[in-house]
């Protein structure tokens, strides 16, 4: 699918941009539940994806250094062994435990931090590895792309007509 890192950066981006307008929001229009957002607050989805952009980001830390990463390893065990809703859920409980301001720091820095270390990732070692990008294409753009529609009730519900 990609053939190089440039292209796969830019996409990423791209797919990324929409969500940030998230941080426009108010922290109590953050917190409002959207049933049309499988009743997620926009504070659960910023929280949701980054959550996934942090899985990316250890992975691409530890092919900086190696070959292989643990971090896509275990987590995918993890998904299968169970049934990767309990995973998500697992991880809105952590993310709705955190304060505000540190929710909106993170939202606003991992995603630069993961293209980041993907610069410098090999592309033997993600790009041209299919499991590898696989597994970066599944914690970010097809993601981003999977919860669009949800960023766009969200957006619908707490923005006045």
């Amino acid at each position: 699918m990609y053939l190089d890192a440039l292209s796969f950066l830019e996409d990423e981006r791209d797919a990324w941009r929409p969500f940030e307008v998230l941080l426009d929001l108010d922290d109590e229009a953050l917190a409002r539940p959207v049933e049309a957002a499988r009743g997620w607050s926009g504070r659960d989805l910023m929280g949701h994806v980054v959550a996934w952009q942090d899985v990316a980001l250890a992975a691409a830390r530890e092919l900086a250094v190696g070959e292989q990463s643990a971090t896509i390893a275990r987590v995918a065990a993890d998904w299968d062994a169970r049934r990767g809703e309990a995973v998500n859920e697992d991880l809105r409980r952590e993310w709705a435990a955190l304060p505000m301001d540190e929710v909106r720091r993170r939202f606003s820095t991992v995603a630069g931090q993961l293209r980041g270390y993907l610069t410098v990732v090999p592309e033997t070692r993600w790009v041209k590895h299919p499991g590898h990008l696989r597994s970066f294409l599944e914690d970010t753009i097809e993601h981003y792309d999977e919860h669009r529609p949800d960023l766009e009730a969200i957006l619908a519900a707490v923005r006045p007509a």
